[in-house]
Parts: C-alpha cells; structure tokens; sequence
C-alpha cells in the first residue's frame, strides 16, 4: 500500500502492484474463493489508489500544468468507469457468467488509465513541480491511502474536498466490514 518515494514512484509502484494482480487473476484456473479473493484485492487497492489520486494528484495536476483542468477531468472519468465496473463486481459472485467480461473490462480500462498517467500526466507533473513538491505529494498519498475506503463508493462525489472530509469515515466503516467477513486477508 505504501512504497515510499515521491508522488511518481509511489503511483507508479502501484501501478506495478495492480498490473501483477491482474496477472494473478489471468493465471487463476478456477473460480469460487480464489477468484473472489483475487478480486477483493484488486479492488481495494484501486480504490484506494484513485482516492488518492482524486485527493492531492489531480488537485496538483490542476494547479500546476498547463491545461490540468482537462487532464485531471479526464483522469476523474476514467476513476468514474472503473468504479462502476468494480461495483458491478463486488455485486456478482466469482462463477458468475459476468465476472469474466466485468474483469476484462476492469483490465482494459485500468491499463489505458495507467499508460496514460505514465506517458502523460507523470512527465509533465515532473517538470511543473519541485523534487520537493513531489516528495511532499507522496507523502500526502501515501497518508489518504492508509485510510481510504477499500470498497467502490460511485455514488459519492469524487471532489478533493467531499473526498477528504467523506472518504476517511467510509474507510472505517469498510475496515470495520472487512474486518469482519476476512475480506482482503488472503
């Protein structure tokens, strides 16, 4: 969950994270609880992830690089899709004929998403921002992440302010859920 590093390395580590899950999940021959366990994992890290992201990346984004309102919206929609896909998921049990084309759109989106933010969005962040600044946004990340909501919210509002003051709450209660159903301990 956290990798250290500034705001680049730690998303980008991420990224590496979620790329080797969705291997896990190809490789996986069966479904049942080895499939759900895989897609549990993959979820609350993505969700986390783009809680993140949606806190103090695109805040950055928008206030640093030249034209980072549309970058961070198109960011934004891109988080929008894939929580919808992962809510969708969380709702269908792992032997369900849906699971296999949710997880391959889940995959396709989330890799697009990834290609863009490290041939794009991560190089121009670089330039516009102070080594310092960007050690102080991984910093910034790697605190939002620790107590980030581990479950899709797609109906909550993704601004950086209802997500600072909404998600630190929804985190808990999803803790305290996961807590006690096992979820994510595998």
């Amino acid at each position: 969950m956290g990798h250290g590093g500034n705001v680049i390395e730690e998303l980008t580590a991420d990224h590496r994270e979620v790329e080797e899950m969705f291997g896990r999940i190809k490789a996986t021959t069966g479904g049942g609880r080895e499939l759900r366990d895989l897609v549990d994992e993959v979820t609350i890290e993505l969700v986390r992830h783009s809680v993140a992201e949606e806190q103090y990346l695109y805040p950055a984004v928008r206030e640093h690089v030249p034209g980072g309102d549309r970058l961070a919206d198109k960011e934004i929609q891109d988080h929008d899709r894939v929580e919808e896909i992962l809510k969708e998921l969380e709702g269908a049990d792992a032997d369900d004929p849906r699971t296999g084309p949710l997880l391959q759109r889940l995959m396709d989106e989330v890799t697009e998403h990834v290609r863009d933010e490290e041939d794009n969005l991560f190089p121009m962040l670089r330039q516009a921002c102070s080594a310092e600044a960007l050690d102080d946004l991984g910093d910034k990340i790697r605190r939002a992440k620790a107590v980030a909501p581990t479950r899709p919210h797609p109906s909550t509002p993704n601004t950086p302010t209802a997500s600072k003051l909404l998600g630190p709450g929804a985190g808990l209660v999803d803790r305290a859920r996961d807590f006690v159903t096992g979820r994510g301990k595998s």
